[in-house]
């Protein structure tokens, strides 16, 4: 009998354990480490909040570790290594920049004036001309002008000086002369 127990012993010392964490199931996918399923599908998960400087402060973060930045408004995952780190924001809102569409800026009549970026990216955002078919009627944006920070990365200064641009998207400038067919402005806009 007593070398059954040491055949038995021996064969489960060979036998692969799998193990995995199930939260409101005793049957967590076997695919998983941690499997959650909400109880009647009224609860999320919460990940750790931070601030960008704390989430910077972590020291040796795994390769793929994830938080919330609370400065980013994002969830954010370390795609780096634990030595190198390099944070990026996983939401699709939270992408490092994004270009304006195409926009006229009227210089047929010399002076300052005024253009709200903001207001004309959410007007070509909400209404799209076109689009794929099952695609969503509008373009996901972003709900609040100050999400954003403005930036004008190229312009012909010859016909326009840029004199302002503030935290909700105004920009005045003032049309120095009359534009030719081939003036442009660029114009990007930077996640906060």
């Amino acid at each position: 009998m007593k070398q059954l127990y040491i055949v038995f012993f021996l064969l489960w010392l060979n036998l692969s354990v799998y193990s995995q964490i199930g939260i409101y199931t005793e049957v967590p996918d076997s695919s998983a480490a941690l499997d959650i399923n909400a109880s009647n599908n009224d609860k999320g998960l919460l990940l750790p909040t931070m601030t960008t400087n704390e989430k910077n402060a972590i020291v040796n973060p795994a390769n793929s570790l994830l938080v919330y930045d609370t400065d980013l408004n994002c969830i954010s995952q370390n795609l780096g290594s634990e030595a190198a780190p390099a944070w990026t924001c996983l939401t699709l809102f939270n992408r490092k920049f994004l270009y304006m569409p195409s926009i006229n800026i009227k210089t047929t009549v010399l002076g300052s004036a005024q253009i709200d970026l903001y207001q004309i990216y959410k007007d070509q955002f909400t209404n799209p001309l076109n689009s794929s078919p099952g695609a969503s009627p509008s373009i996901p944006s972003f709900a609040a002008a100050t999400d954003l920070y403005y930036y004008i990365t190229y312009y012909d200064p010859t016909l326009l000086t840029i004199n302002s641009i503030d935290a909700n998207g105004l920009m005045g400038y003032t049309v120095l002369r009359n534009a030719n067919l081939d003036a442009y402005m660029n114009i990007v806009f930077v996640v906060r």
